[in-house]
This record gives structure tokens, C-alpha cells and sequence, in this order.
């Protein structure tokens, strides 16, 4: 059996990120900047994201020890699929929607007409690349921004797909402006976004008046754990916090209120799955085991070192059980 260490991870061999500081803390000037960093970020990093982690850019639910990370990130979304009874063809919203690779699931695979929405630029175009080639429209053949790439109807799939950049807080003033009709969705889905986005409150309300009556709110997302010492904030949170780019982390009871203040009611009412996501950090942590992508994060100031330092924060919080990933489902009466 591993050894454990001070902080709850077990020992391990030399890391390249083991050379270099943690380091101190930045506030956030304001939730403007905040989100002028996030989107600095991914506009610097999404191609390394793509290379590393795949079209599928959050953790993956782990059923087997042998599987891979692409697989279990599959699962994930079939978990999510399965709580929320996600009808097929249905129009979703993915907020958040990385480069795109649950928005083509969606609509691959569940026939869905999907609208993937990020804050990057970069995100957006490499989209639209994998999804050009996917669907043979890769030779000039793109459609117009606000078009959809068509898959091929194969056994009553055969959904659709665009991308879009856009800040996930102006969703609604986009979506129902007051000078054109308003466009409604089945369902807005947002995995691993909503812990970045400052006003969550907003969040909520947006997907309350964008989803029709009977449609679904799905969220995957990271937690802190309840009722934390402050010792185990400064220690395991904080550092998550800084390195990800994230306004203060929740607890999932909060945003269980937050959606019910909205009008929502709870079809699945969170389910905590820390302990079969957790290995994702560890394949993470293996990843980022070359010292040029310690150079280049380096090279990129000081958010780019507190980014991949962040990596064995959130493994400590997981082994330490104050960091906590959680999936729930709302519905609007």
C-alpha cells in the first residue's frame, strides 16, 4: 500500500511541479477581470486542453479500474443522461460547452438540436473544426456562424449542433431579445462551468426563463464540502480557487436553494460521486509530467503556474474530503 503523506495524497516519485512554488494568493479585482481571465485562459490553453484531455473536457465517473479516461468520461455523460431522462431530439443549451464534445454526444448519439455557448473565442473555432470534420463540412463547407452542422440520420439520431461565443450571464438578453422572438430550450445543461461563473444567481433565473415549462436544468459541477474550518479553506479550497480561476466554491445545498429560488423543483437532488471522479486528478497530475508544459505555464505568468499547482490541490481535496464533485437535475413546474 502507498505511503500517505501530510496531505492526504499518497507518495509518489519526482514531479516537475514539485520544482516550483504555490503560488500566493490573488484576489479577484473584480468579477469583470475575473472573467477577463478566464477567458485569457482558455484562449491560451484550450489547444493544450484539447491535446491532453480530448474533445471532452471534465472529469470522467470511473466504474472499473481498467477503463479509460475517455470512456469514463462518456459515463459521466450517460450518468447525467439517466438522471435527468433527457428525451431524445430534445433542444439543449450547453453552457460552458468547452470544444464541444457533449454537445456533438448530445446530438449524435441522442439525436439532440444543440447550442454550445463559451466565453473563448479559441474554444468556438476548434468546435467547429472537429465537428466540420465530423460531419463532412470541413472543406469549405462550414456553415455560417449562427447555422448547425447536420450529422447523417443513423437509427433516428442525426441531431444537430452550433457553437456560439457568448458570456454565459448576457444567455438570456441573447436568447430573448426584446426586438426578436424569443428562443426557449428543452433543456439547459452545464457540466464543470457554473463553479466559474461570478453571478450564479443570475445563472439560475437566465435558465428559469429559457427552458420551457417541463424542461430540465442539468448540472455537473465542483463543491466544497459543508461546514469547512477555516484551516481547511486556507489549506485545500483557496488554492482551488486561485489556480482554477473560480469567485468563492459552493456547497451543492446552495445550489440546490439558489435553483429552487428560481422556480425550480429537484427531479434529482444532488448525488455526490467524489469518490468515482477523483481518479481523474490523478491521470491529470500524470499528464502535466513534462517540464516544456511547466516552461510554457510559467511563461504565461503567474496564472499559468497557480493553474497546473491547482492540479494537486484539487487531488489533496478529494483524498481530504473537503473538495467534492456532485451531479443534480431541476425541473420547471
Amino acid at each position: 500500500m502507498a505511503q500517505q503523506t501530510g496531505t492526504g495524497l499518497p507518495s509518489e516519485g519526482p514531479h516537475p511541479g514539485d520544482q516550483h512554488e504555490v503560488p500566493s494568493f490573488e484576489a479577484h479585482g473584480s468579477f469583470d477581470s475575473l472573467k477577463e481571465r478566464i477567458k485569457k485562459h482558455y484562449e491560451i490553453a484550450s489547444d493544450y486542453y484539447y491535446s491532453l484531455w480530448g474533445q471532452h473536457i471534465h472529469h470522467g465517473l470511473f466504474k472499473s479500474a481498467d477503463e479509460t479516461k475517455e470512456q469514463a468520461q462518456v459515463n459521466l455523460i450517460n450518468y447525467l443522461l439517466e438522471i435527468s431522462a433527457l428525451p431524445t431530439g430534445a433542444k439543449v443549451l450547453d453552457v460552458g460547452c468547452g470544444v464541444g464534445g457533449t454537445s456533438r454526444f448530445l446530438a449524435k448519439e441522442r439525436g439532440c438540436q444543440v447550442t454550445g455557448i463559451t466565453i473563448s473565442g479559441r474554444q468556438v473555432q476548434i468546435a467547429k473544426q472537429i465537428t466540420g470534420t465530423e460531419t463532412g463540412a470541413s472543406t469549405g463547407a462550414t456553415p455560417p456562424p449562427t447555422d448547425f452542422f447536420k450529422y447523417p440520420e443513423e437509427a433516428g439520431k442525426g441531431g444537430k449542433v452550433r457553437f456560439l461565443e457568448l458570456d454565459a450571464e448576457k444567455m438570456l438578453d441573447h436568447f430573448r431579445p426584446s426586438t426578436a422572438e424569443a428562443e426557449t430550450f428543452d433543456c439547459v445543461w452545464i457540466s464543470e462551468a457554473l463553479s466559474h461563473l461570478p453571478n450564479k444567481e443570475l445563472f439560475f433565473s437566465s435558465s428559469f426563463a429559457l427552458v420551457k415549462s417541463g424542461g430540465l436544468l442539468v448540472i455537473a459541477d465542483w463543491f466544497k464540502a459543508p461546514d469547512l474550518s477555516p484551516q481547511q479553506e486556507e489549506a485545500d479550497i483557496k488554492p482551488i480557487e486561485d489556480g482554477m480561476l473560480l469567485p468563492r466554491l459552493y456547497t451543492s445545498d446552495e445550489y440546490v436553494a439558489m435553483a429552487e429560488k428560481a422556480g425550480f423543483k429537484a427531479r434529482q437532488k444532488p448525488v455526490d460521486i467524489s469518490k468515482d471522479v477523483a481518479k481523474t486528478w490523478d491521470i491529470s497530475w500524470s499528464l502535466v509530467a513534462s517540464p516544456s508544459l511547466w516552461a510554457f505555464a510559467i511563461s504565461q505568468g503567474r496564472d499559468g503556474l497557480a493553474f497546473l499547482q491547482a492540479f494537486r490541490a484539487m487531488r489533496r481535496g478529494y483524498a481530504n474530503g473537503t473538495f467534492r464533485y456532485a451531479v443534480m437535475c431541476f425541473e420547471k413546474p
